[in-house]
């Protein structure tokens, strides 16, 4: 006959497994607020520049795109965690549909040499942001149905590489290469975390790198960017000039920073001011310790979240987990490690901070189904 004990014991069990993991939640919540804070300092110039009011990037960054964000974290914190497995196949079918139509000029537009945005009227947004975001639910699904298979190279290998190359040719005829990077690393952890080999991870490493390569030799934007890493002062008025004005804004900054609001940078001299090179601004008014306060709140975000994955309750939700978190604090690793000379530029925002909605929301999304598996936590 069970004791008291044993009943608390049971109680303060269901109590742990409804309750939702707090310290991700904080960081979580700072992340947001500190990207609305650093954007509207970011946006000041280019905003008046391009539409007469200071304030213009930062308002619309919250409405509709912050409001959208936290809609879109507290239902997912809301919705079982497992019912996304049913939403994978559709979500993955939307995603390739509208990369797809991306392609016709009535229903997207190009900036900076790229086809990456689709418009429908007022509304514009980002279909990659939504296959990162379904690839990774997909992704979470399938292995875990394929978990006794993965090792093998006929159900677990060639299918995972084939999905691969899809999203790549689909990614790279934008082109955007840094979404594309950033999808091949996170599917690759996944992938090795289900249960992958450390010889077949190898093996796709050497496969992956080869390709890569190729695909820098066959663009001479990118071929560029990459000289421009290995030297600086290579092509300084053209691709060089963004590396180099950020790292004069980062050098600005010091240890202490100008303070905030006073980024002289942002007035014009540094390009992309609030989406790639937003870390900079941030650094060059806030200095080398503001730097590493943001820097380190991203990594505190990410072992949170894997604490989460790791008392997941079953494969899906340990995967879905991981995957996201991965997918998050890789993309902040790469911006902030590009835009401080440490990596060669792709591109890639920074996320929670950097302007864009479609970013936004997903990332939010994306913290609420873990916050919802944290209430599952073993």
């Amino acid at each position: 006959m069970p004791t008291k004990s044993h009943k608390r014991h049971h109680v303060d069990m269901a109590i742990r497994k409804r309750t939702i993991d707090k310290p991700f939640l904080y960081a979580t919540c700072a992340l947001f607020v500190a990207g609305f804070m650093i954007l509207s300092s970011a946006s000041i110039a280019i905003s008046y520049k391009n539409y007469g009011s200071m304030t213009y990037y930062a308002f619309r960054q919250f409405v509709p795109g912050g409001i959208i964000a936290v809609a879109a974290f507290f239902i997912c914190q809301f919705i079982p965690y497992r019912y996304w497995k049913h939403l994978a196949l559709p979500l993955i079918i939307i995603a390739f549909i509208l990369l797809a139509l991306i392609f016709i000029p009535d229903f997207s537009y190009m900036a900076g040499g790229a086809r990456r945005w689709f418009k429908i009227g007022p509304v514009n947004f980002q279909p990659s942001e939504i296959l990162k975001f379904g690839f990774i639910i997909y992704l979470a699904s399938w292995l875990d149905a394929r978990r006794k298979e993965i090792r093998s190279i006929s159900y677990g290998v060639i299918p995972f590489a084939l999905m691969i190359s899809i999203i790549g040719v689909f990614l790279m005829m934008q082109p955007d290469f840094g979404t594309f990077s950033l999808i091949l690393f996170t599917a690759g952890i996944m992938y090795f975390l289900s249960g992958g080999k450390k010889s077949q991870m190898g093996g796709m490493l050497a496969f992956g790198s080869v390709a890569l390569y190729f695909l820098i030799r066959l663009s001479s934007y990118r071929l560029t960017r990459l000289l421009v890493f290995f030297d600086p002062t290579h092509d300084i008025k053209g691709l060089g000039y963004q590396i180099n004005q950020a790292s004069i804004a980062i050098g600005s900054g010091g240890f202490w920073g100008l303070g905030f609001g006073r980024s002289l940078q942002k007035y014009n001299y540094l390009p992309e001011p609030i989406t790639d090179s937003i870390f900079a601004i941030f650094s060059e008014e806030m200095g080398f310790i503001g730097a590493v306060s943001l820097a380190a709140l991203f990594i505190f975000f990410f072992f949170r979240a894997l604490h989460i994955a790791k008392k997941a309750p079953d494969i899906f939700g340990q995967l879905l987990a991981a995957g996201l978190a991965v997918s998050i604090m890789t993309q902040a690793f790469i911006n902030m490690a590009a835009i401080s000379g440490l990596l060669p530029l792709t591109g890639i925002t920074l996320p929670f901070i950097s302007y864009g909605g479609t970013s936004l929301v997903i990332t939010m999304g994306m913290a609420g189904i873990i916050l919802n598996i944290s209430k599952q936590r073993t």
